[in-house]
C-alpha cells in the first residue's frame, strides 16, 4: 500500500492566459456590438467590469480542465457540482491487483493526521487490512467492481474536472470556505492561489 499526497495538475494551457480572457470580451461585446473597442489589453478592463457588475454570464465562454488526485470521499464532493463535466478513475474497471498499479492500492493521507500519530497508525493499519481483503478477494476470482466494497474511503481516486470559468468561481466560493471539509479546503486553497497567480483578473475578488 502507497500513502501519498493529494495533488492536482491544470490541464488547461496557460502560457497565454491572456487568451482566456480575450475570449471572454470577445463574447461580452457581441452584446454591446462594441467590437471595435477591442485592444490589445481591453479584455482585462472588460473582465473586471463583468465581474464588478455581476454579468458572469459571460465568464461561461472559457472553460478550465483539472486533473485532481484525491481520496473517494473528496472526489464525492466535488461530482455534486453538476455543471462541471468528469472523468473519473474506476475502481469498478481497474483491477489494483495488476502490475500496471503497482499491485497495490494508494490511498491519501490525512492532512490533520500527524505522521507516526496514534491516529494515523489506527487509520494506516484499517487501510492495510482493507488492502489485503481485496487482494484476497480479488486472488478467489471476485471481480473488481464486488471487491472494491472493501476498499477504503481513503482509496487514492484521478479525476478531471472541466467547467466554465462561471462555475469554477462559484466552487472556488464554496470550497476553499472555512465550513469545507478540510481536505477539500486544503488542496482548492492551493489550486486557487496558483490560477490567482497564472490568470489575470477572473479570480482575484475570491477570498478565504
Amino acid at each position: 500500500m502507497k500513502v501519498i499526497q493529494q495533488s492536482y495538475e491544470i490541464l488547461t494551457d496557460l502560457s497565454d492566459p491572456i487568451k482566456i480572457l480575450k475570449d471572454i470580451e470577445r463574447a461580452a461585446r457581441t452584446c454591446y456590438k462594441s467590437e471595435n473597442n477591442i485592444t490589445e489589453d481591453s479584455c482585462i478592463t472588460m473582465c473586471k467590469q463583468l465581474i464588478r457588475n455581476g454579468h458572469e454570464a459571460m465568464l461561461e465562454h472559457s472553460q478550465l480542465s483539472v486533473k485532481f488526485t484525491v481520496d473517494k470521499g473528496i472526489s464525492h464532493e466535488i461530482v455534486r457540482h453538476r455543471l462541471f463535466s468528469f472523468a473519473q478513475e474506476s475502481s469498478r474497471y481497474c483491477n489494483y491487483s495488476k502490475g500496471k498499479f503497482g499491485n497495490e492500492i494508494k490511498v491519501i493521507k490525512p492532512d490533520d493526521f500527524e505522521l507516526h500519530s496514534k491516529e494515523y497508525e489506527v487509520w494506516y493499519d484499517a487501510c492495510k487490512y482493507s488492502e489485503s481483503t481485496y487482494m484476497e478477494l480479488i486472488s478467489e476470482g471476485v471481480k473488481p467492481e464486488l471487491a472494491r466494497n472493501v476498499l477504503p474511503h481513503s482509496l487514492a481516486t484521478e479525476i478531471v474536472v472541466t467547467g466554465n470559468i462561471r462555475e469554477w468561481r462559484h466552487f472556488f466560493k464554496l470550497r476553499c470556505d472555512t465550513r469545507a471539509h478540510p481536505q477539500m479546503r486544503s488542496i482548492m486553497r492551493k489550486l486557487l492561489d496558483d490560477l490567482k497567480s497564472k490568470i489575470p483578473v477572473l479570480f482575484d475578488d475570491i477570498t478565504y
